[in-house]
């Protein structure tokens, strides 16, 4: 009996090994079968991604004379690229795989079900924006836009987002739905960009003076444009000066151009006042001991400083007599 037992489980393990190995010819050999059909298939969707680029090439040639709408060309090589290369990956898909069809990888990726339009949500947002903003066009690559707490230059704007890098390096990526949404500044937009600062002169210093003397440091400015007067506006009664408000344009209006001309505008308004004898007063505060609460708070003060006095006083007598009570014992 146990001879038979161990027969039958030899025979049992060689036909699963047969099986098994069965099986695998059977995949090896269909595999044989089908790889002329995977070649034709890998052919196929070569021969698409070859028309998407050339799609992209067509595209930007007769686009690329009209120099508004510039955006525009990115949308139609970026979706009619991907729509032809999504019909050569279908075909190549039917070839490959017997009995493929479209109907069926849309029921398995489960496209149509609520759960899966839920979860590309977001996804479908972002694209939509991203294609809105590529048409309407707010701002172009090489713009300099503040979205957020972020600011700096577009580097790309695809359909799902759009990178910027900020002007001490980094990489940002906006999600394009944020960018359509909510509040976009272009400091690009325009040629020109206008500038402001504000300058304290003293109280006792002539504010027609000092305006006088901006107003020869601006025009001796280089970064400062010449197609638009600058203005110089008292504006406020500060707590040490009096305020004026300074402002001016320059004619290309980059993060670059407006720290030179900053720059550049207050070295020259520093000299001019110098020069006309205008103070730029520090700070000042006043401090008023007129009031009888302020006496009071100033002998509480001083008690109380006198009190700590005295008990450290107190402290190092007791020191003292204890240290020469330790000395008597030991002689």
């Amino acid at each position: 009996m146990p001879q038979t037992t161990v027969t039958e489980k030899v025979g049992n393990k060689i036909s699963e090994y047969q099986s098994i190995a069965s099986a695998g010819n059977d995949i090896v050999n269909d595999f044989i079968v089908r790889m002329p059909y995977f070649i034709v298939a890998l052919m196929v969707l070569l021969l698409f991604w070859l028309f998407s680029i050339i799609f992209k090439g067509v595209v930007t040639k007769l686009l690329s004379k009209t120099h508004t709408h510039r955006n525009l060309i990115r949308v139609f090589q970026r979706l009619g690229g991907a729509l032809i290369f999504f019909i050569g990956f279908m075909i190549a898909m039917v070839i490959a795989i017997p009995g493929f069809t479209p109907a069926k990888l849309v029921g398995a990726l489960g496209i149509g079900s609520v759960a899966i339009g839920f979860a590309f949500k977001d996804i479908f947002q972002n694209l939509l924006s991203g294609i809105l903003l590529l048409l309407s066009e707010p701002f172009r690559i090489g713009d300099q836009i503040i979205s957020g707490e972020f600011e700096g230059t577009v580097e790309d704007i695809k359909v799902r987002a759009t990178t910027i890098r900020t002007y001490d390096g980094r990489q940002v990526v906006i999600p394009n739905s944020q960018l359509y949404t909510s509040t976009l500044t272009v400091n690009t937009a325009y040629k020109s960009r206008r500038l402001e600062l504000t300058v304290g002169i003293g109280y006792n210093d002539d504010i027609r003076l000092a305006k006088q003397a901006i107003l020869k440091a601006l025009q001796k400015a280089e970064t400062v444009s010449k197609l638009a007067e600058p203005s110089v506006v008292a504006n406020e009664f500060g707590d040490s000066s009096i305020n004026l408000k300074v402002r001016w344009f320059i004619d290309d209006g980059n993060q670059a151009n407006k720290v030179a001309s900053i720059h550049e505008v207050i070295v020259e308004i520093k000299d001019h006042l110098d020069e006309a004898g205008v103070n730029i007063p520090f700070p000042i505060r006043t401090l008023d001991f007129s009031d009888s609460s302020v006496h009071a708070l100033a002998d509480k003060v001083i008690n109380s400083q006198q009190s700590m006095q005295g008990l450290s006083g107190i402290a190092k007598d007791k020191h003292e007599n204890t240290h020469e009570n330790t000395h008597q014992t030991k002689d």
